[in-house]
């Protein structure tokens, strides 16, 4: 409290910096370089807390010399003190350092005059006098600062602005009304800028829900032009990254390998079907490595042999290229096999692994006894893990575990277990295989990724990631975390999908109710909508959870672009029209956007009988209903004329058949509103599908204390035996269309012989009202 005191900090600033312990930890070793009854004067307090703030962990060795050269005004400017903030971090690999080049690098003792600073901006503002004369104070002076900045890296920032405001007068004189004026209009005229989000600290959960869609760039790789990752080689500059003797050796060597390329990759577990959460994870690795002229590996990590098949290997990889990404190569982790055994080997050579006999019930948990096999003898380990190798040991009773304690507090994960089960792609070459925690890193060091991009869940990861790499003496790329996407109303869990099939309440892993990639596909989701969302939702730290709705926005984006009108009736009322003008059946041309002529048209039947959607008829109606009613007449699209009723033919208690005469639409007699139809249709199967789950998380105990199945919704899904107009018989699947005034749908792959099946992706976005 009496170093943030005497630093002058108000108390506001100092209660924040209570919270952060390594800041205050810092602070305190800073104050320990300043000498007995040295008193800070006002320009070095900024200066000091400024550089304790931003000095990174790995060049943190470096502070006593930054304390001591604010100290003797060396480092006078807060310039400067980045300036010796960047050249610590930058040259923390060299095995010496420099202090010569560093007072060359943060301009130590260099003075600008204010000759200079007054030559200088008369050279620029000559340079752009027709401007400034021309644009008067609307000119951007912050143009002229900067230019004057890099010619004079060491000038002060209030002299410089000082003195540009002195000659912009003595050239402009002083403003008038008109300059004012000028202004004001334009503070009004300039919109609010929206800037990309950057990979971001917070950890606050941030909830958006409703129709709520955040503002940002359009697509991912224009998000990940913005984000401020280290550029290859430059690994050290990051928070955690670990400096070892070897590191500028290590990246020395990778660089010379790669050429500085970025380097990605996704790595999922060919075990299950890739769910929302993936196309977060997809389209991140994928984008910052296009959008850095870099590479990405889509890498199988297929270390767990009794889940893997071979149909989610195909799975995943069809999902990745809808997505619209093409690896730059498909890999396994069970490629390296034999590396990650010889590297475990090594390890145990180096005393950082021992076999351990514990059972997986006795190291569950994180207070668990440390093992008693722990100090066993390095050729004992060798000679057991090589018989875990050869079989020679029961499942279950050996494992292999490295000498570390995670940031979790979990102590000497598992590297290797037994498993007598054939792998996918070996087969029984292998019954010991790696775990997740060994495997990843070192198979990213392996394929020489230069940034292992991954979710929030694996941070308590990090410090075993840089741990192995750096006892293996190899290179080590930099982990960087994001939050995970999680999604409202569904779950995503493999275990638990897998649950919702063997119940019966899904029929498998594309339901287009489940929100798994495949399902959605199938669904009728473009794949630009979904990699659209995921740029809409940024890159952050924070734990979001969004509402379908916001989905289901982005798909009505991109379908309202692309999706050709289509006139279909889910309901069919049919009608018979008895003046009908025609000898027999005609075609008419009917735009696929109407609002845009050009993009071509589609053939549609009108005839003597045609059909309505059964709720645009209403025998008994109010004011607001503007559709077909006994002495209410309606529109049809496209025709041109309105149908007017004559009688109403019924069967039962129901509605079987309207029989209307053709009337024309007039200057004077105009219809309330106009509706679709079809004539001479063939049938169709129409599926619509609500929400599957009735809690935001049905995985939430206090909200679903019975569990996530109980709170699954019943009747989710509806099947109508629809109409659609004939030319669309030789739809695909997948192909998209706008039903016009109900919704988006898409054609489902159980379409076959003829017999058309239509998923509805999303319905209309528009006010109901326009129905009536």
């Amino acid at each position: 409290m009496e170093h943030l005191i005497s630093l002058g900090l108000n108390e506001q600033k100092i209660k924040e910096t209570l919270k952060n312990a390594a800041l205050t930890s810092t602070i305190t070793r800073a104050f320990s370089y300043v000498p007995p009854g040295v008193v800070l004067n006002a320009a070095q307090k900024p200066l000091l807390f400024q550089a304790c703030s931003k000095i990174k962990p790995q060049s943190a060795h470096h502070l006593e010399l930054i304390v001591k050269k604010i100290l003797d005004n060396s480092l006078d400017t807060s310039l400067r003190v980045d300036t010796a903030l960047e050249y610590v971090l930058s040259n923390v690999t060299k095995a010496t350092f420099d202090a010569a080049a560093f007072d060359v690098a943060c301009g130590v003792g260099v003075v600008v005059t204010p000759e200079e600073i007054e030559r200088a901006v008369e050279t620029t503002i000559a340079k752009y006098r027709n401007n400034i004369v021309e644009q008067r104070y609307r000119y951007n002076v912050g143009k002229l600062l900067s230019e004057i900045r890099t010619a004079l890296p060491w000038v002060d920032g209030k002299a410089l602005k000082s003195e540009v405001d002195v000659q912009m007068f003595d050239l402009l004189g002083p403003k008038t009304e008109a300059d004012e004026e000028k202004v004001a209009k334009k503070r009004r005229e300039t919109p609010a800028t929206v800037t990309a989000p950057n990979v971001a600290s917070a950890t606050e959960p941030s909830v958006m829900g409703g129709n709520t869609r955040p503002e940002g760039p359009r697509t991912m790789v224009e998000l990940m032009r913005n984000v401020d990752f280290h550029r290859p080689g430059e690994n050290f500059k990051t928070d955690g990254y670990v400096v070892t003797p070897d590191t500028e050796r290590l990246l020395k060597e990778h660089l010379q390998r790669t050429g500085g390329t970025v380097r990605t990759r996704f790595p999922p577990e060919p075990n299950g079907i890739l769910h929302i959460g993936h196309a977060k994870a997809i389209n991140i690795n994928f984008a910052y490595a296009a959008a850095n002229n870099g590479i990405c590996f889509l890498r199988y990590d297929d270390t767990n042999p009794e889940k893997e098949e071979e149909k989610f290997v195909k799975g995943i990889r069809d999902i990745v290229e809808w997505l619209g990404y093409k690896p730059f190569k498909i890999t396994y982790s069970s490629d390296y096999f034999q590396q990650l055994y010889e590297f475990a080997v090594q390890l145990i050579r180096k005393d950082m692994a021992y076999v351990c006999h514990q059972t997986a019930e006795q190291m569950k948990g994180f207070t668990t006894e440390p093992s008693k096999w722990r100090n066993r003898p390095i050729e004992e380990s060798l000679q057991l893990f090589e018989d875990m190798k050869n079989g020679k040991i029961n499942e279950g009773d050996a494992t292999l575990r490295m000498k570390i304690t995670l940031e979790e507090g979990k102590m000497d994960p598992v590297a290797y277990r037994i498993k007598f089960i054939p792998h996918h792609r070996t087969g029984t070459k292998w019954c010991i295989y790696p775990t997740y925690d060994y495997t990843h890193c070192l198979c990213d060091s392996l394929e020489d990724i230069t940034h292992s991009l991954c979710t929030k869940e694996f941070q308590s990861r990090r410090s075993s990631y840089y741990w192995l790499c750096n006892a293996l003496s190899i290179y080590c790329p930099v982990q960087w975390e994001y939050a995970r996407l999680n999604v409202n109303y569904t779950v995503v869990s493999k275990r638990k999908i897998n649950k919702l099939i063997t119940e019966d309440i899904v029929n498998d892993w594309d339901d287009p109710r489940l929100f798994t990639l495949s399902a959605l596909r199938r669904k009728g989701y473009p794949a630009e909508a979904i990699n659209n969302f995921c740029a809409q939702m940024g890159l952050t730290g924070a734990q979001t959870s969004i509402d379908p709705a916001a989905l289901e926005a982005s798909a009505r984006d991109v379908l309202n672009l692309s999706a050709p009108r289509t006139m279909a009736i889910l309901e069919p009322l049919k009608i018979t029209i008895l003046d009908y003008p025609h000898d027999g059946a005609i075609q008419l041309s009917v735009p696929d956007f109407p609002n845009i002529p050009e993009k071509g048209t589609h053939m549609v039947w009108f005839d003597r009988v045609v059909y309505i959607e059964r709720t645009d008829f209403m025998e008994n109606v109010d004011k607001s209903f503007r559709r077909l009613a006994p002495g209410q007449p309606v529109g049809l699209k496209y025709i041109g004329s309105m149908l007017r009723v004559e009688s109403v033919v019924r069967n039962s208690d129901s509605i079987e058949e309207l029989v209307c005469r053709m009337e024309p639409c007039t200057a004077t007699e105009k219809p309330k509103a106009y509706i679709h139809w079809v004539a001479k249709p063939i049938p169709v199967e129409v599926r619509l599908y609500e929400k599957l789950f009735m809690h935001k998380n049905p995985e939430d105990s206090n909200e679903v204390p019975n569990g996530f199945l109980s709170d699954c919704s019943k009747d989710t899904i509806r099947t109508l035996c629809g109409y659609v107009d004939a030319y669309m018989s030789n739809s695909k699947v997948y192909d998209k269309y706008q039903f016009e005034r109900i919704g988006y749908f898409s054609v489902d792959p159980d379409s076959r012989n003829g017999q058309l099946v239509f998923n509805r992706t999303v319905t209309l976005k528009e006010d109901t009202g326009k129905m009536n």
